[in-house]
Protein backbone atom coordinates (compact mmCIF):
# COMPACT_ATOMS: atom_id res chain seq x y z
CA UNK A 1 0.00 0.00 0.00
CA UNK A 2 1.40 3.39 -0.99
CA UNK A 3 1.83 6.28 1.42
CA UNK A 4 -0.92 8.19 -0.41
CA UNK A 5 -3.32 5.28 0.03
CA UNK A 6 -2.45 5.04 3.71
CA UNK A 7 -3.05 8.75 4.21
CA UNK A 8 -6.39 8.48 2.42
CA UNK A 9 -7.58 5.74 4.77
CA UNK A 10 -6.47 7.72 7.83
CA UNK A 11 -8.27 10.85 6.65
CA UNK A 12 -11.48 8.89 6.06
CA UNK A 13 -11.33 7.32 9.52
CA UNK A 14 -10.67 10.70 11.13
CA UNK A 15 -13.59 12.26 9.22
CA UNK A 16 -15.96 9.55 10.47
CA UNK A 17 -14.94 10.11 14.11
CA UNK A 18 -15.16 13.88 13.77
CA UNK A 19 -18.70 13.53 12.42
CA UNK A 20 -19.72 12.26 15.87
CA UNK A 21 -18.98 15.77 17.15
CA UNK A 22 -20.26 17.78 14.19
CA UNK A 23 -23.41 15.77 13.60
CA UNK A 24 -22.81 16.02 9.85
CA UNK A 25 -23.59 12.73 8.03
CA UNK A 26 -21.42 13.14 4.92
CA UNK A 27 -18.36 11.22 6.14
CA UNK A 28 -20.46 8.29 7.35
CA UNK A 29 -22.45 8.27 4.13
CA UNK A 30 -19.38 8.55 1.92
CA UNK A 31 -16.87 6.32 3.73
CA UNK A 32 -18.87 3.54 5.44
CA UNK A 33 -20.12 0.73 3.25
CA UNK A 34 -23.91 1.02 2.82
CA UNK A 35 -24.60 -2.73 2.99
CA UNK A 36 -21.63 -4.37 4.70
CA UNK A 37 -20.64 -2.70 7.96
CA UNK A 38 -19.99 -4.93 10.96
CA UNK A 39 -20.22 -3.15 14.30
CA UNK A 40 -18.32 -4.69 17.22
CA UNK A 41 -19.37 -2.01 19.70
CA UNK A 42 -22.16 -4.06 21.21
CA UNK A 43 -23.98 -1.00 22.53
CA UNK A 44 -24.86 -0.08 18.92
CA UNK A 45 -26.95 -1.93 16.35
CA UNK A 46 -25.20 -3.29 13.28
CA UNK A 47 -24.91 -1.39 10.00
CA UNK A 48 -24.32 2.11 8.68
CA UNK A 49 -27.90 3.24 9.32
CA UNK A 50 -27.37 2.88 13.08
CA UNK A 51 -24.35 5.20 12.90
CA UNK A 52 -26.36 7.82 11.03
CA UNK A 53 -29.24 7.48 13.48
CA UNK A 54 -26.93 8.12 16.43
CA UNK A 55 -25.61 11.46 15.15
CA UNK A 56 -28.43 13.66 16.45
CA UNK A 57 -28.21 12.13 19.93
CA UNK A 58 -24.44 12.52 20.05
CA UNK A 59 -24.67 16.18 19.05
CA UNK A 60 -27.39 16.80 21.65
CA UNK A 61 -25.10 15.35 24.31
CA UNK A 62 -22.36 17.80 23.29
CA UNK A 63 -20.02 15.06 22.11
CA UNK A 64 -16.40 16.11 21.57
CA UNK A 65 -13.66 14.10 19.87
CA UNK A 66 -9.96 14.98 19.81
CA UNK A 67 -7.76 12.50 17.94
CA UNK A 68 -4.19 12.27 19.27
CA UNK A 69 -2.63 9.31 17.43
CA UNK A 70 -3.24 7.38 14.23
CA UNK A 71 -1.78 4.06 13.09
CA UNK A 72 -2.32 2.45 9.71
CA UNK A 73 -1.50 -1.20 9.11
CA UNK A 74 -2.65 -2.54 5.75
CA UNK A 75 -6.44 -2.17 5.61
CA UNK A 76 -6.67 -1.25 9.32
CA UNK A 77 -6.62 2.22 10.84
CA UNK A 78 -6.42 2.68 14.62
CA UNK A 79 -7.16 6.01 16.32
CA UNK A 80 -6.28 7.00 19.90
CA UNK A 81 -8.57 9.79 21.06
CA UNK A 82 -10.03 11.88 23.86
CA UNK A 83 -13.83 11.77 23.90
CA UNK A 84 -16.31 13.80 25.88
CA UNK A 85 -19.84 12.46 26.16
CA UNK A 86 -21.35 11.64 29.53
CA UNK A 87 -17.99 12.79 30.86
CA UNK A 88 -14.40 12.68 29.51
CA UNK A 89 -13.10 9.37 28.20
CA UNK A 90 -10.10 7.89 26.43
CA UNK A 91 -10.81 5.64 23.46
CA UNK A 92 -9.31 3.46 20.79
CA UNK A 93 -11.17 2.97 17.51
CA UNK A 94 -10.20 0.48 14.83
CA UNK A 95 -11.62 0.62 11.30
CA UNK A 96 -11.14 -2.03 8.62
CA UNK A 97 -11.38 -0.95 4.99
CA UNK A 98 -12.23 -2.83 1.80
CA UNK A 99 -11.79 -1.06 -1.53
CA UNK A 100 -11.65 2.32 0.21
CA UNK A 101 -14.80 1.87 2.32
CA UNK A 102 -15.08 1.06 6.03
CA UNK A 103 -16.62 -2.37 6.53
CA UNK A 104 -15.86 -3.09 10.18
CA UNK A 105 -15.33 -1.23 13.47
CA UNK A 106 -14.07 -2.08 16.94
CA UNK A 107 -13.55 0.24 19.91
CA UNK A 108 -12.77 0.47 23.61
CA UNK A 109 -13.59 3.34 26.01
CA UNK A 110 -12.54 4.14 29.56
CA UNK A 111 -13.40 7.06 31.83
CA UNK A 112 -10.57 9.60 32.01
CA UNK A 113 -8.62 9.61 35.28
CA UNK A 114 -7.06 13.00 35.96
CA UNK A 115 -4.61 12.19 38.76
CA UNK A 116 -2.19 9.36 38.04
CA UNK A 117 0.74 7.98 40.06
CA UNK A 118 3.07 8.49 37.09
CA UNK A 119 2.00 12.16 36.72
CA UNK A 120 1.45 11.51 33.01
CA UNK A 121 -1.99 11.73 31.46
CA UNK A 122 -3.71 8.74 29.90
CA UNK A 123 -2.92 10.07 26.40
CA UNK A 124 0.06 12.44 26.43
CA UNK A 125 3.51 11.56 25.09
CA UNK A 126 4.99 11.09 21.61
CA UNK A 127 2.73 11.02 18.56
CA UNK A 128 5.26 10.96 15.70
CA UNK A 129 5.81 7.50 14.24
CA UNK A 130 9.42 6.42 13.79
CA UNK A 131 11.28 3.30 12.60
CA UNK A 132 8.81 2.30 9.87
CA UNK A 133 11.25 -0.35 8.70
CA UNK A 134 10.98 -2.07 12.10
CA UNK A 135 7.18 -2.43 12.02
CA UNK A 136 7.08 -6.21 11.58
CA UNK A 137 9.82 -6.83 14.13
CA UNK A 138 8.13 -4.57 16.68
CA UNK A 139 4.76 -6.27 16.15
CA UNK A 140 6.35 -9.67 16.73
CA UNK A 141 8.22 -8.39 19.81
CA UNK A 142 5.13 -6.88 21.43
CA UNK A 143 3.10 -10.00 20.66
CA UNK A 144 5.72 -12.07 22.50
CA UNK A 145 5.58 -9.64 25.43
CA UNK A 146 1.81 -9.90 25.78
CA UNK A 147 1.92 -13.68 25.46
CA UNK A 148 4.82 -14.11 27.90
CA UNK A 149 3.94 -11.50 30.50
CA UNK A 150 0.27 -10.53 30.25
CA UNK A 151 -1.10 -13.97 29.36
CA UNK A 152 1.59 -15.55 31.52
CA UNK A 153 3.39 -18.06 29.33
CA UNK A 154 6.78 -17.05 30.74
CA UNK A 155 6.64 -14.21 33.26
CA UNK A 156 10.21 -14.91 34.26
CA UNK A 157 11.23 -13.02 31.11
CA UNK A 158 9.71 -9.74 32.35
CA UNK A 159 12.95 -7.81 32.85
CA UNK A 160 14.28 -8.77 29.41
CA UNK A 161 11.62 -6.65 27.70
CA UNK A 162 12.70 -3.39 29.35
CA UNK A 163 15.75 -1.16 29.55
CA UNK A 164 16.14 -1.32 33.31
CA UNK A 165 13.60 0.91 35.02
CA UNK A 166 13.24 3.22 31.99
CA UNK A 167 9.57 2.73 31.19
CA UNK A 168 6.93 5.46 30.81
CA UNK A 169 3.50 4.42 32.01
CA UNK A 170 0.17 6.03 31.07
CA UNK A 171 -2.11 3.50 32.76
CA UNK A 172 -3.92 5.71 35.28
CA UNK A 173 -3.23 3.38 38.21
CA UNK A 174 0.43 2.46 37.67
CA UNK A 175 3.60 4.49 38.28
CA UNK A 176 6.53 4.66 35.86
CA UNK A 177 9.13 1.95 35.56
CA UNK A 178 9.26 -1.74 36.30
CA UNK A 179 9.21 -0.74 39.96
CA UNK A 180 5.83 0.94 39.40
CA UNK A 181 4.51 -2.12 37.61
CA UNK A 182 5.60 -4.35 40.47
CA UNK A 183 3.94 -2.09 43.04
CA UNK A 184 0.70 -2.15 41.03
CA UNK A 185 0.72 -5.95 40.89
CA UNK A 186 1.18 -6.12 44.66
CA UNK A 187 -1.66 -3.63 45.16
CA UNK A 188 -3.99 -5.76 43.02
CA UNK A 189 -3.11 -8.80 45.09
CA UNK A 190 -3.74 -6.95 48.34
CA UNK A 191 -7.14 -5.80 47.05
CA UNK A 192 -7.95 -9.32 45.83
CA UNK A 193 -8.38 -8.10 42.26
CA UNK A 194 -7.69 -10.85 39.74
CA UNK A 195 -6.76 -9.60 36.24
CA UNK A 196 -6.15 -12.13 33.48
CA UNK A 197 -5.36 -11.84 29.79
CA UNK A 198 -6.49 -14.96 27.92
CA UNK A 199 -6.17 -14.29 24.18
CA UNK A 200 -4.78 -11.74 21.70
CA UNK A 201 -7.24 -10.95 18.92
CA UNK A 202 -5.49 -8.20 16.95
CA UNK A 203 -2.02 -6.70 16.60
CA UNK A 204 -1.86 -3.43 14.67
CA UNK A 205 1.46 -1.70 14.25
CA UNK A 206 3.22 1.11 12.45
CA UNK A 207 6.86 1.82 13.13
CA UNK A 208 7.60 2.06 16.83
CA UNK A 209 3.92 1.92 17.89
CA UNK A 210 2.05 -1.37 18.33
CA UNK A 211 -1.56 -1.77 19.49
CA UNK A 212 -2.76 -5.11 20.83
CA UNK A 213 -6.41 -6.04 21.34
CA UNK A 214 -6.86 -8.75 23.94
CA UNK A 215 -9.60 -10.61 25.72
CA UNK A 216 -9.51 -11.43 29.40
CA UNK A 217 -11.13 -11.25 32.80
CA UNK A 218 -11.17 -8.93 35.79
CA UNK A 219 -12.54 -10.76 38.80
CA UNK A 220 -14.06 -13.28 36.34
CA UNK A 221 -15.90 -10.55 34.44
CA UNK A 222 -15.24 -10.60 30.65
CA UNK A 223 -13.05 -7.62 29.72
CA UNK A 224 -11.50 -6.06 26.61
CA UNK A 225 -7.90 -4.84 26.93
CA UNK A 226 -6.45 -2.43 24.35
CA UNK A 227 -2.73 -1.81 24.94
CA UNK A 228 -0.57 0.58 22.94
CA UNK A 229 3.20 0.12 23.23
CA UNK A 230 6.08 2.23 21.97
CA UNK A 231 9.25 0.29 21.24
CA UNK A 232 12.62 2.03 21.42
CA UNK A 233 15.99 0.38 20.74
CA UNK A 234 14.43 -3.05 20.88
CA UNK A 235 12.79 -2.56 24.30
CA UNK A 236 9.34 -1.52 25.48
CA UNK A 237 9.67 2.15 26.38
CA UNK A 238 6.11 3.42 26.86
CA UNK A 239 2.57 2.10 27.37
CA UNK A 240 -0.98 3.41 27.10
CA UNK A 241 -4.13 1.37 27.65
CA UNK A 242 -7.91 1.40 27.67
CA UNK A 243 -9.81 -1.28 29.61
CA UNK A 244 -13.55 -1.83 29.23
CA UNK A 245 -15.95 -4.45 30.58
CA UNK A 246 -17.74 -6.49 27.94
CA UNK A 247 -21.52 -6.10 27.97
CA UNK A 248 -23.53 -9.12 29.13
CA UNK A 249 -25.59 -10.74 26.35
CA UNK A 250 -28.90 -9.28 27.52
CA UNK A 251 -27.61 -5.71 27.07
CA UNK A 252 -26.08 -6.12 23.60
CA UNK A 253 -27.67 -4.45 20.59
CA UNK A 254 -25.95 -6.61 17.99
CA UNK A 255 -24.95 -10.26 17.82
CA UNK A 256 -21.36 -9.70 16.67
CA UNK A 257 -18.36 -10.74 18.70
CA UNK A 258 -16.77 -8.02 20.83
CA UNK A 259 -13.52 -8.88 19.03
Amino acid sequence: MTLNNQNELVLKAIAVLESLESGQPEAITNYIHPDHYTQHNQALPDGRAAMLAALDHLKEWGTKVSIKRTLVDGDYVALHSVYDFHGPKIGFDIFRFEKGLIVEHWDNLQDLVEKTPSHHTMIDGPVTIKDIEKTDANKAYVTCFVEDIMIGKNRGLLTTYFDGDHYIQHDPHIADGLSGLGAAVRALEEQHIDMQYTHIHQVIGQGDFVLTVSEGLINREPTAFYDLFRVENGKIAEHWDVIEAILPPEKRKNSNSRF
